[in-house]
Parts: C-alpha cells; structure tokens; sequence
C-alpha cells in the first residue's frame, strides 16, 4: 500500500513537471537552443527521470507492472487540474467525463 502511494505521489510530481515544461515552452527566447536549455526545461525533465526512479524502485519493492501502469493513467487527471489552475486552461464537458471514467477506473481496478 506503501508502495502505491508513494506512485502515486511519483505521478503527481511528474504532472508538476510537465507544467514546468510547459512554462519553459511559453516563454520566447532569441537563440533558438535557448527554448531547449533553460532552467524550466532542464528542470522539468530532471524530475521527470527522477519520478522514474522512484517508479522503478516502486516496482522492485512492491508493486506489479500493471498496477503502476494504472496508477499512472492518474496523470490525466493531473496533468488537466494543473493546467486549469495555472494556465487557466478550460476543461471541457468531455474532458470531465473522461477523467471521471479514468478515476472510477482505477478504484475498480484496486478494489
């Protein structure tokens, strides 16, 4: 149980990640390498392989391939979350029906 949690959180990070890339991508910069090697962009994918350890070290311990695999489908409702409440991003109808769906997912699968 431990374990998951701790994926989760893994997820979660890497969610958080993803916004960092995002900012790095936002912003304009004048030689084109810059928009590669910035801060929000070496940072966003050194968490990223962080959170990979973390979910390699998850599957060497205690969780089975197919439970990290969806606990990792919980991005989806990450990844929108954050965006809409730093980005100001808009989650459709659609897309609330659709990480409802993943949510409900993933308590069947764990029950």
């Amino acid at each position: 149980m431990i374990y998951a949690l701790i994926a989760i959180g893994s997820v979660f990070t890497a969610a958080c990640a993803q916004m960092m890339l995002k900012q790095g991508a936002r912003r304009g910069y004048s030689p084109w390498w810059r928009q590669y090697m910035n801060g929000w962009v070496i940072s966003g994918y050194a968490i990223m392989f962080a959170t990979m350890v973390v979910n390699i070290w998850c599957m060497h311990y205690g969780l089975q391939l197919k439970e990290i695999s969806i606990i990792e489908s919980m991005s989806y409702l990450f990844v929108p979350v954050l965006s809409r409440a730093l980005f100001k991003e808009p989650i459709s109808w659609r897309k609330g029906l659709a990480i409802g769906v993943i949510i409900i997912g993933v308590i069947v699968f764990f029950l």
